[in-house]
Formats: C-alpha cells, structure tokens, sequence
C-alpha cells in the first residue's frame, strides 16, 4: 500500500464512511489566501516542478534551512533541478512534520505519483511532474479547476488597482474574489515608509490626507471600490488587538505628526491603531463584509536577514498570548453601537484557543448563525496537532457543526489539498466520538455537521 491511500489518516469506520460520503468531493471555497490574481488571470504555466513548489514558499525554506541547506538553494541563484535536490533531500527530515503530508498529497493529487520523496527517487520525480507542467492541463487556472476550487479569496492592499480581478471576472468559472487587507496603514514604526504608503493611498484615491478625517475619507473610498468589485471581506494581519481611549483632537495630532515625520509621544501609537481600526471595522459593518483578525504572530524575527530578504521569507514565530481584556474593549466598543460587522478571529499561539472561542461567544447576538466565528487553525498551527487541539476546543465551547471550515493561507498553486487534509482529519475526530458513543450514530446529523464544516457553513456564510 502507498503511503497516500483511500484511508490515510482515517483511523476508524465511522470517519471512512463520513469522509467518502459527505466530504471527499465537495467543492473548495478557498476565502482566505495569498495566491496571485495576476498569475491567475494570466494562466500562468510553470516550468518545473521547482518553480511552482519552491518559489515563495517560506514552510519548505525554513525546514530547508533547518536541515542544513544554504540559503543558495532556497532563495539563491542556485538552479531549478539544485533547489529541488535539496528540498528532495530534506523532505526524509520532515517525517513527523506536517510538511512531509503534504508534499506526498499534492505529488499523488496533481501528478498521480505515489512514490516517497527523497534522494534516490528526486529526478524521477522532478522530470515526470516538470514534463507534465508543460502542458495545459497543469496551467494555473487548470491546477485550480483539477482541484474543485468553487471560490478564491485573494489579500489585496487597499492601493491595488484590481485589474486583474476585473479581468477575470466573466472569463474563469471559478470565483475569484479580492479582499481588503489595510495593514500598511497600520505600520507607522517607520515613519519615512508609512508616509510613502500614504502617497499611494492618496494617489489611488484621488483623495488629499492631511489629518485623520481625510485618511478614513481616503480609505472608504478605496473600501468602496473594492466592495464595487465584488470583495465583502477585510482581513488584519496583526500581532495582537489594540484598545486605548481617545478624543478625536488627539488622534488628529498624531496624524499630522506621522506626516510630518515628528516623534509620537507615549501611548499614541497605541491610541492610533485603535483609532484607525475601529474606523476600517465601521466601514466592514456598514457595507456587509466579514472581517478577518489574524493575529498572534511574531514577524521578522531575524533582523539581519529580514534586512537582505524583506517580510514574508520564513523568520517568522509564535508571540505571547493575547491581550484578553484588549480584545474584549475593541469588540465591545464596536458592538456598543451596532457596528459589529461578522467577524473571523484566527489566533496563532495555541494557548489562546480557548480565549479566542470564549471571546466570540460573548458577541454572537442572535441575528445570524455564528456572527462572530473562531477560525480555521492557522500558520503554525494548520498540522495535525494544531487541527486536532482546535477541533475539540471547539466542540467543547462552540458548536463545531457551525464551524466555518479551513483555508489554504498558502500562496502555492499546489496547496489545496491540505482541504482534503483537514477534512480527514475533522472526519477522523468526528468518528471518533462517534464510536466512543459521545456522539450519536445518526446518518441525518453527522452528515449535517460533516458537510456543513466542509463546504456547505462557508457557502452560507459568505453567500457565495
């Protein structure tokens, strides 16, 4: 038997029959990633197997890095055919990892090859899959379209024009949406590249910024013309919630020092990300979008070699837990006066998991199901374990069988089948306590909570 078969990580019965009945082919809606909407609209074809598995993917260079592997072949000159060597030698050293699963699903679910990867088998590998890239049935749009893929959900800067989404639109079956991600407005640590930011924003909308007032002017416009465009999602990728009082003169002081390139005093970086979020949040609520908090990770860690390769390159971590009484403020003063738009909280350090789902409980009001959701375990925790741990927090203190499902989070082409890895997963714990008898053998209600976790909540939920 192959290391990837009918049954991989389905452990019992029960989690078979529910996986290959009510799970296994539903379709994908992917609502949060970071895939590329110029690749897509250009149906991009790879050349290798290299270039589409190991260009931007930051999971394969850290445990490259770990393994010994210079930074040459991970995001160096080194050739093609070279980094994939490497990565074939590491991937051995990933057994355990949710890295080693993966690799062996997306190789038997795009390219039909059951074989382990490794040294001896990496240019059988390499040439079979490359030469099957070459062809149309592997372009981008074909990869995507080979995965059942119903909805794409990319992460755009306010600035972006949105061209290629427009593109798309009427052209490509499969949904492919933007959503709203305002975080360089948030990052006023450096000051000279925050007020660079603003240019842009003022640029893109048409708009003078010279205090608070006309910043929000500036980024409701921008909001307007995504939500023109089909976007109904925000996402916030920060490391914590922010929360302090403030007056509308203090938070125009600020402003006007951020441009000006003045020192803020204490406590007002503070004052402004709670200002400016509380604003963004508004904006979600009054058009009818969902928002997306991420938070809880620790970014650049490594300055030196953030320095040489920028954000996003794998020296990222997990950061303390969460301010709870934060978290409870910001939410509340939103909900105080009705602009509590639906809401997905992601956290990343696993000691917040019950904070987190306990926190949403507090605000779901009665006027939609699950108005404010605990997300899909994320980043660093989107592994077995991680997957695991959130699946039975939920059930213990939420209802699972609202959950919203998982997202790729991923920004490779050939990621989609960690769906198939969380569905085996959530099917296997449902099983699970279907055959302890903590859950009832009941066909019309497990397939109500299979189908909803796997498709069918998120569909709703965003009304696609």
């Amino acid at each position: 038997m192959s290391f990837i078969h009918p049954e991989f990580l389905l452990t019992n019965k029960t989690a078979s029959r529910l996986y290959h009945q009510y799970s296994e082919d539903k379709p994908i809606i992917d609502f949060h990633c970071h895939l590329s909407p110029q690749m897509i609209a250009a149906d991009r074809q790879f050349e290798n197997l290299a270039q589409i598995w190991l260009e931007g993917d930051h999971y394969k260079w850290r445990a490259m890095r770990t393994n010994g592997v210079p930074e040459k072949y991970c995001t160096g000159d080194a050739s093609p055919v070279e980094k994939f060597k490497k990565w074939a030698e590491t991937v051995p050293y990933t057994a355990g990892n949710p890295l080693y699963h993966w690799t062996h699903l997306e190789l038997a679910r795009y390219f039909g090859i059951f074989d382990l990867l490794s040294p001896s088998t990496a240019d059988r590998i390499y040439n079979q899959a490359s030469e099957m890239l070459k062809t149309k049935e592997f372009s981008t749009r074909s990869l995507i379209k080979k995965m059942n893929v119903e909805v794409i959900c990319t992460t755009d800067d306010p600035v972006d024009t949105l061209e290629y989404h427009r593109q798309m639109k009427g052209d490509f079956e499969v949904k492919v949406l933007p959503t709203f991600r305002p975080d360089a407005v948030l990052k006023i640590e450096d000051t000279e590249k925050f007020v660079q930011y603003i240019r842009k924003l003022e640029q893109s909308a048409d708009t003078g910024i010279r205090d608070f007032s006309s910043l929000v002017a500036a980024l409701d416009k921008r909001h307007q013309f995504f939500h023109d465009n089909g976007c109904r999602q925000s996402d916030h990728g920060l490391d914590r919630f922010f929360y302090a009082e403030f007056s509308e003169s203090e938070i125009d002081r600020i402003v006007k020092r951020l441009l000006s390139g003045k020192p803020l005093n204490d406590g007002d970086p503070e004052k402004y990300k709670c200002a400016i979020m509380l604003e963004l949040c508004r904006m979600n609520h009054k058009r009818g979008w969902t928002q997306q908090f991420h938070v809880g990770a620790m970014r650049n860690n490594n300055l030196r070699m953030f320095r040489l390769m920028g954000p996003d390159t794998g020296w990222d971590s997990i950061a303390s837990p969460q301010d709870a009484l934060k978290m409870s403020r910001f939410l509340s003063k939103l909900d105080e006066s009705d602009q509590l738009a639906r809401t997905i909280l992601y956290n990343l350090n696993p000691a917040d998991n019950e904070v987190m789902i306990t926190m949403a409980g507090n605000f779901n009001d009665g006027t939609v199901p699950v108005k404010v959701q605990y997300g899909a375990a994320w980043w660093f925790l989107d592994q077995k374990t991680g997957m695991e741990k959130h699946l039975r927090d939920l059930s213990a203190l939420a209802l699972l069988s609202r959950f919203i499902g998982m997202v790729t989070d991923s920004r490779s082409f050939l990621s989609y089948p960690r769906h198939e890895y969380f569905r085996r997963l959530a099917c296997n714990y449902i099983g699970e306590e279907v055959e302890k008898g903590l859950i009832p053998n009941d066909e019309e209600l497990l397939k109500l909570i299979v189908e909803g976790i796997s498709y069918r909540n998120a569909k709703e939920h965003f009304g696609f």
